[in-house]
């Protein structure tokens, strides 16, 4: 992967059915543009939307419709926890009472190869 893509923007969207799932399922992932849109979309439906980065970059390279992997349990879970928290929707407070972001475990590329 070039240097270029490594700073293009990432966006993924989980959603999450206890009857229906094991885990959180990714609807919406993607890279540059799509990314864009998707943050866009969800903005526009009062849906939260959270940065890390880290957990973008990996949410992203997953197919639609897959699980998330154990591995990511509790990182997504600290983001569930987060929104929970907070309530309404709304972008992340800069004071420095904010939560900490959650941590994300070192992952293998999803791409394929």
């Amino acid at each position: 992967m070039s240097q270029y893509n490594n700073n293009k923007q990432r966006a993924a969207a989980l959603r999450y059915s206890e009857a229906e799932n094991h885990a959180p399922v990714v609807v919406a992932a993607g890279v540059g543009y799509t990314a864009s849109k998707i943050i866009e979309v969800a903005q526009e439906s009062n849906i939260p939307v959270f940065q890390d980065d880290a957990l973008a970059s990996l949410l992203s390279q997953m197919n639609m419709g897959a699980e998330i992997p154990p591995e990511l349990y509790q990182a997504v879970a600290d983001l569930y926890l987060y929104f929970l928290n907070y309530g309404e929707p709304q972008a992340p407070p800069a004071a420095p009472d904010a939560p900490k972001a959650p941590s994300v475990p070192e992952m293998p590329d999803f791409s394929e190869e």
